[in-house]
C-alpha cells in the first residue's frame, strides 16, 4: 500500500466525519431556516467534502483506478463506528451484517 492510498483512506475517514457533522446539524432546531445551512457544522462538513475531493483527485493520479471505489467503501464502516461512538446510535444486527458484507466484498476484491 503506497502513501497515496493512505491519503485516500484518510479522505474516506474525513468524509465519514463530515457526514456525522451533517447528521448532528440536522438534529438541531434553528431560529431561522437559513441557519440550517449557515452554521459552523454544515460549513465545516462541506469544507471537508471539498478538501477530500481535492485530495482524492490528486491521489487518483498516483493510484490505480481499481482501488478507489474499494477504499471509498470503507466510509460505511467508519460511519457505523463514529455514529455509535459520537451519536450514541446502536449497532443493530442489520447494520453489522451490512458492514460485514462490505468488508467481505473488499477482502474478496483485493485478494
Amino acid at each position: 500500500m503506497n502513501s497515496y492510498m493512505l491519503l485516500m483512506f484518510a479522505g474516506t475517514f474525513f468524509t465519514a466525519v463530515s457526514q456525522i457533522l451533517l447528521k448532528i446539524s440536522a438534529g438541531k432546531t434553528y431560529r431561522h431556516p437559513i441557519f440550517e445551512y449557515l452554521n459552523w457544522r454544515v460549513i465545516t462538513a462541506y469544507g471537508i467534502f471539498f478538501g477530500v475531493l481535492l485530495l482524492n483527485t490528486y491521489a487518483y493520479t498516483r493510484v490505480d483506478m481499481k482501488y478507489g471505489p474499494v477504499i471509498d467503501s470503507f466510509a460505511y464502516v467508519f460511519i457505523l463506528i463514529l455514529s455509535s461512538l459520537i451519536l450514541g446510535e446502536k449497532i443493530t444486527r442489520r447494520k453489522l451484517a451490512g458492514n460485514l458484507i462490505i468488508i467481505a466484498g473488499i477482502l474478496i476484491y483485493t485478494l
